[in-house]
């Protein structure tokens, strides 16, 4: 395949992501910034992602191509996904000969897959975000024609040998960020704060487990205790059933909007161990139980908690040993030694990377753009 020539638009660069949190907060943050830089941007996804994003990523062009997942797939459905990611590879094709974009910028998934190949057939440089502490199966396939491999863990399993890699850490939304400078949040006149994250599908186990667990709470820790938790919209209901007699002021909800407000008001927080949320718990320096998905592909999730628990800033309870029981004495001791908590959040703070956008857009620059303009030059 012939290469982008000199036409190529030297202002323009393409982001493609999956549609889920772990994808898009970094996607977004980096088009924050590099917005900021003056740079023109579009974005590619599949026909899911199309136009239903917010911020940055909502105000830039949004171009869909065919894309389909075969991990974990029967067989025919892996036929169907190939026919798609073939036709999503020639729509993206066509998409980046018609622009000319000076570089490609894939946050993984499977609707990334598409236009990453389309830009290594062309020649047009890519750079590959990896999320989590295990590399993914589309980018461990892909960086072998990137320019750039950026990290967002110090340690990633499956990470190229033969590219160019930096760490970046990961992008989070600045107001988290910007959590990082506060000091520790501690109790105030017997209050405590409790929130409960299940990732972008929301946690059916964290749903049966913790009104159990805070209903068994002594009645003075759970009269003074506030707990958000975030669940399946399904699960509303059901959920606020479950709390009908627990004496804590409990607010349910799927989607809740004020995440930075939450995050600097929380003393503890309970969560699944995604990329997205470990790096925001981290910058945030909330102290955390960490319950890994066990079906995580690569059990990448137990790895990402790793980074937060060896430096004592979490703990992690593996989900088959995460009982209402269990979970209710490790609150009691949680809530009733406010010190290991305060220690917590100073050790989490010092594991986050809070400029992890500025980071990853300097490497664009640096060490793909700049570097190619040099050799063109030469």
């Amino acid at each position: 395949m012939k290469k982008v020539n000199s036409e190529t638009n030297h202002n323009l660069i393409f982001l493609t992501a999956g549609g889920t949190g772990g994808h898009v907060y970094p996607a977004e943050a980096l088009a924050e910034e590099l917005k900021k830089r003056g740079y023109e941007l579009a974005l590619v996804t599949d026909v899911r992602g199309k136009n239903n994003y917010k911020g940055t990523l909502g105000q830039i062009p949004n171009y869909a191509v065919q894309a389909g997942a075969l991990v974990g797939k029967s067989e025919l459905f892996k036929l169907q996904s190939l026919c798609k990611i073939g036709i999503g590879v020639l729509q993206s094709i066509f998409l980046l000969w018609k622009h000319k974009p000076r570089c490609v910028v894939g946050f993984g998934g499977y609707a990334s897959f598409p236009c990453c190949l389309a830009a290594a057939l062309l020649g047009i440089d890519l750079v590959l975000h990896e999320q989590n502490s295990v590399m993914s199966r589309t980018n461990r396939f892909l960086s072998k024609y990137a320019a750039l491999v950026a990290q967002s863990f110090r340690k990633v399993k499956y990470a190229p040998q033969d590219v160019r890699t930096v760490l970046t850490g990961m992008p989070v939304r600045s107001a988290i960020a910007a959590l990082h400078e506060q000091p520790c949040r501690m109790p105030e006149g017997g209050r405590f704060q409790l929130l409960v994250l299940g990732g972008s599908q929301g946690c059916r186990v964290f749903s049966d487990v913790i009104p159990s667990a805070i209903a068994s709470l002594d009645p003075e820790i759970g009269a003074g205790l506030t707990v958000y938790q975030q669940c399946r919209r399904d699960d509303e209901e059901v959920l606020k059933d479950a709390y009908r007699d627990v004496p804590s002021k409990v607010v349910i909800s799927h989607f809740f909007e004020n995440m930075p407000e939450l995050y600097a008001s929380s003393q503890l927080i309970i969560s699944r161990s995604g990329a997205s949320s470990v790096a925001e718990i981290a910058a945030a320096g909330l102290p955390s139980i960490l319950v890994p998905l066990p079906t995580a592909a690569d059990n990448h999730q137990v790895s990402n908690a790793k980074e937060l628990a060896d430096v004592d800033g979490s703990i992690v309870v593996e989900q088959k040993d995460f009982t209402a029981v269990s979970l209710s004495r490790l609150l009691t001791d949680l809530i009733r030694g406010p010190e290991r908590l305060k220690q917590m959040s100073e050790n989490a703070k010092k594991a986050a990377i809070t400029d992890a956008a500025v980071r990853l857009a300097n490497a664009i620059e640096q060490d793909v753009l700049d570097r190619k303009g040099a050799q063109q030059n030469a």
